[in-house]
């Protein structure tokens, strides 16, 4: 009986944050919410933009297309970048390149560089949300999930929601530029926040960069391939 005993597989205990899982939901939660929030905020902002930066109305619409395109092309490999770099890591490089690119827009003295400046703002949100989905599903049992993914649901519904009524009072009660920066203080508390809270599941430490070679062929594909469709489908 002692020998069966010893020999019987020890079982280890799932995985949990050392941080409530719901207060990481809420973190998360407000990234994602940030992210998606602009891709509509600037709808209404258009024609103010045009007028500030000497544009004409048909130019100024590529502020949104330049975001929209290269969330498009982030998209599909940010599972990669997450191998890369470790899931937080990618998590907190996004959220740093959000908020500084924001912080550009904001300040941006040409359309030109306005566009440019939303490519990096889209490049990177576009990790954003498929990481906050991937920390909600390890922070959480699988009996909590479902909940858990409400809370996301009601973010990502809420915001492009939002977006344009929130535009239209800050553009015509301020300037259209603080359309960005209103994701400045949101932006540090929620990268302090996730420093502090978010971390990888054990499993994820070991494949961190190991053995991963880059597709440059693969990557430059994508991008001729998503970014043309993704224009086509936003102007044609």
């Amino acid at each position: 009986m002692a020998d069966v005993a010893d020999t019987a597989p020890i079982v280890e205990a799932p995985w949990k944050p050392r941080f409530n899982p719901w207060l990481i939901a809420i973190v998360v939660a407000m990234a994602a919410f940030m992210e998606v929030l602009d891709t509509s905020i600037a709808n209404v902002a258009l024609p103010h933009m045009a007028g500030n930066l000497g544009a004409s109305n048909d130019e100024s619409t590529w502020v949104l297309t330049s975001y929209l395109v290269s969330n498009a092309i982030i998209l599909p490999i940010s599972g990669w970048l997450a191998g890369v770099f470790g899931r937080k890591r990618f998590f907190l490089l996004c959220l740093l390149v959000f908020t500084i690119s924001s912080l550009l827009c904001g300040i941006a003295p040409s359309l030109g560089l306005l566009i440019l400046f939303r490519v990096i703002q889209g490049l990177g949100g576009g990790g954003l949300q498929p990481m906050a989905q991937a920390i909600l599903a390890d922070s959480f049992p699988p009996q909590q999930r479902g909940m858990a993914f409400a809370l996301y649901g009601v973010t990502a519904v809420m915001a492009p929601t939002i977006g344009p009524t929130l535009g239209g009072w800050i553009t015509d009660n301020y300037t259209w530029r603080w359309i960005f920066f209103i994701n400045l203080p949101v932006g540090v508390l929620a990268m302090f926040l996730a420093y502090r809270m978010v971390e990888d599941p054990p499993y994820i430490t070991p494949l961190q960069g190991a053995g991963i070679r880059v597709d440059y062929i693969g990557i430059a594909l994508l991008a001729l391939g998503v970014g043309p469709l993704q224009v086509l489908l936003d102007q044609g």
